[in-house]
């Protein structure tokens, strides 16, 4: 197992490990009784208003790519390739959670609004259907 460092265990805290390191963590604290106050130490620093500037820039999530980025990563309209390739890289490289779970949410959003689209069409395409219909059955009727 690795040593964890205070950033491992902060990140741990803010919920932001992938999983499997994340449960590889809890067994490390049950394990390491030192863990245990360490993580007492970073909270009670958190709770005393004593931040570092890693802590404010992951909790401000700084680096993360906003809901429009990721928006338009998702269309393929992301203005440049290095916008593209960091994007790419922040969800599957560095693996961030937030990240991720907002890409899902406009993934779901972007098929329920196909699925909506598709049946506005089909509905529209059978009145057009019954329409012209009508209009035959009225002339032959005649």
């Amino acid at each position: 197992m690795k040593t964890l460092t205070n950033a491992d265990l902060e990140a741990y805290l803010n919920e932001e490990l992938a999983v499997e390191e994340a449960s590889q963590v809890e067994e490390q604290i049950r394990e390491q009784p030192e863990l245990k106050e360490r993580l007492l130490e970073i909270l009670s620093r958190r709770d005393a208003g004593i931040h570092s500037l890693g802590e404010i820039w992951r909790r401000h999530r700084i680096t993360c790519p906003t809901r429009p980025q990721l928006q338009q990563y998702l269309l393929g309209v992301v203005s440049s390739e290095e916008e593209s390739s960091y994007v790419t890289f922040h969800l599957e490289q560095i693996g961030c959670r937030i990240c991720a779970a907002n890409l899902a949410d406009l993934i779901k959003a972007s098929e329920e609004s196909d699925e909506k689209a598709d049946q506005e069409n089909q509905s529209t395409r059978r009145r057009k259907y019954f329409q012209s219909s009508v209009g035959r059955l009225r002339n032959e009727g005649s």
